[in-house]
């Protein structure tokens, strides 16, 4: 193999499968990270010309560092890795379910920590080494709805800081990227897809692409490590009372009541 490798956690579905497909045509040996998703996991890896996929459930970090440590060993020239996997159930400010939140906390922050501490210890790379932690853009415009989420990727973003001022490696770079809606999410029907992605600044949808072009250009280590990006067409500047689930909602019930 004579590739650069990126490792995406989560890479079967949703978000992790795109960024998987932009690093394959951009000439990357792209390991896709699965845990439940065997079968979009093979799919995929069998559309791309240079894949492989790993299974491992993240609610155990332990088996996670493993994971990390078994990659390290094959191979050789490990340039990226991507925490894109994620959980996302529905708690509100006024009513943290505990359980909800171990498991957001466990899947969304610590497993991630521990995957990028072992990456740095252990992988092997021709060029830099790169961490890039999938976070969102509620790190900087948050509001009470998915409180556990939100709650688990304020840590996970805590993290990119600390590492990349930990980082022993002047050419290791820790980054983040914060994405705003993106894709239909929780219950959302199509019709308030369409609404709410367009509750930011700019009244566009951000498109998935845009992810992928972000986490292209970092790989490349061209920024001081420890920054983020904000790939969500300004609705970080925004601050929304709730998520844009319900605002979409609200606005959607607001027009049909004065038609």
């Amino acid at each position: 193999m004579t590739q650069p490798a990126v490792l995406i956690t989560g890479g079967a579905t949703r978000i992790g499968a795109e960024i998987a497909r932009g690093f394959a045509a951009a000439g990357w040996h792209v390991v896709i990270h699965y845990n439940s998703s065997a079968s979009p996991a093979d799919e995929l890896a069998a559309s791309l010309p240079s894949s492989e996929t790993v299974r491992c459930d993240l609610h155990d970090d332990d088996s996670a560092v493993a994971m990390i440590a078994d990659l390290a060993r094959r191979l050789p020239d490990w340039r990226c890795l991507i925490n894109s996997a994620s959980v996302f159930h529905y708690d509100g400010a006024t009513d943290l379910d505990p359980a909800t939140n171990r498991e957001a906390m466990q899947v969304n922050a610590l497993a991630p920590a521990r995957i990028s501490q072992a990456y740095l210890a252990r992988a092997a790379s021709e060029g830099i080494r790169c961490v890039i932690q999938i976070t969102d853009m509620k790190i900087a415009n948050p509001n009470p709805d998915f409180f556990s989420y939100t709650m688990s990727k304020h840590a996970l973003a805590a993290t990119i800081g600390m590492l990349a001022k930990g980082a022993e490696n002047v050419r290791d770079r820790v980054y983040g990227i914060a994405p705003g809606a993106i894709l239909a999410s929780h219950d959302q029907s199509e019709e308030e897809t369409e609404v709410s992605h367009r509750l930011n600044l700019l009244k566009r949808k951000t498109d998935a692409g845009e992810i992928v072009d972000a986490a292209l250009f970092l790989a490349q280590g061209h920024l001081r490590s420890g920054e983020t990006l904000f790939i969500d067409s300004g609705q970080h500047l925004l601050d929304q009372d709730r998520d844009v689930i319900w605002l979409a909602r609200e606005r959607m019930n607001a027009r049909k009541a004065s038609a």
